[in-house]
């Protein structure tokens, strides 16, 4: 069985959606909406870009602060090796 998402009421009565995986473990909390026709919108707006988007891994700043690397995408784009063949 896929994973779902399920719309809820949560306790300072704001409409949110979870996305619950296979075995019913909670991978994702949403963002409070006003109402659930704006949560069914959030949630079609995160199967569109889930599938395509990057991973990025960050590093906290002792002062805090959060520190962004490069996309993964970006690291692992192969590179152009040019040959330097000695003359002849």
């Amino acid at each position: 069985m896929a994973g779902q998402f399920e719309i809820f009421t949560d306790a300072e009565s704001n409409v949110r959606f979870r996305l619950l995986g296979a075995d019913g473990t909670v991978l994702a909390v949403s963002k409070a909406f006003e109402d659930k026709r704006s949560a069914a919108d959030g949630i079609m707006a995160v199967r569109e870009c889930a599938g395509t988007g990057l991973i990025r891994e960050t590093h906290s700043t002792p002062w805090g602060g959060t520190t962004w690397t490069k996309s993964s995408q970006a690291q692992h784009r192969p590179t152009l090796r040019r040959r330097h063949l000695p003359a002849v």
